[in-house]
């Protein structure tokens, strides 16, 4: 219970990666918001889930790419439970297009949510923070260091991520806020099996990753657990692939 009597924000926690990551952080003790933009039924089904296990949860609604609602989100989870000790920035988009088909949509549809949102639920979660300072960790990419064909919007938007994440733990370590990054490979989530020729990406994404499996989403999870807890008190700043070797 590494994480009892903390309060951890999750965005876009209803499934894949971020359902894992709120589902662990409550199984640590926290008490956990579990943000959604769309998917309430399946939010409130994992909050129900966590309750069921004796953990404490809630699910807020707020599409983190406007500034409005990163902040009603943030003020809705200290209204809820308190004052803020964990910001976890796992609201994301990913769509590969080649150069030629990327068109102003597809552009700001990934920098609005991945970047701009990441940055003002940050924000937010500044104000929400308590006297103790907290623990903000980033979900980015592999793709963040090793850009791929056809994936360049998206891949810059997670070197955006990493890029802030470095830059904001420098300026907030002064308020006892640690930030870094969570740095994924290739993970079986359900946006990942909804993907064309998925099937495809998993053989190939096993033989380029020297453990020899596709990552799921508790191997994220665990290592953003380490990351909120206070044993991870002295690491900010840093990127850390949690990705079975991939580069």
């Amino acid at each position: 219970m590494r994480l009892k009597n903390k309060v951890a924000v999750v965005t876009g926690a209803s499934k894949g990666i971020g359902a894992g990551i709120a589902e662990k952080l409550a199984a640590e003790g926290a008490a956990v918001v579990v943000n959604y933009s769309q998917s309430a039924q399946a939010a409130e089904k994992l909050v129900a889930k966590i309750k069921k296990n004796g953990g404490r949860a809630a699910a807020v609604k707020a599409d983190v790419s406007k500034r409005s609602e990163s902040k009603a989100l943030l003020d809705a989870a200290k209204k809820e439970f308190g004052p803020i000790d964990i910001l976890v920035n796992n609201a994301g988009v990913f769509e590969f297009r080649p150069i030629a088909d990327v068109d102003e949509e597809h552009f700001d549809r990934q920098y609005n949510l991945n970047v701009k949102g990441l940055f003002f639920a940050t924000q937010a979660a500044v104000n929400a923070f308590g006297d103790r300072g907290g623990a903000v960790i980033n979900i980015s990419s592999v793709v963040s260091t090793s850009p791929v064909p056809n994936g360049s919007v998206y891949s810059s938007t997670k070197g955006a991520v990493d890029n802030l994440t470095k830059g904001l733990a420098a300026e907030l370590g002064s308020k006892k806020i640690r930030v870094n990054s969570v740095l994924p490979g290739t993970t079986i989530t359900e946006g990942f099996e909804a993907m064309p020729q998925h099937e495809q990406f998993t053989e190939f994404g096993i033989s380029q990753t020297p453990l020899g499996r596709m990552g799921l989403p508790e191997d994220i999870a665990n290592v953003v657990a380490f990351l909120a807890s206070d044993e991870a008190g002295w690491v900010t700043g840093q990127t850390l692939a949690a990705s079975g070797g991939l580069r």
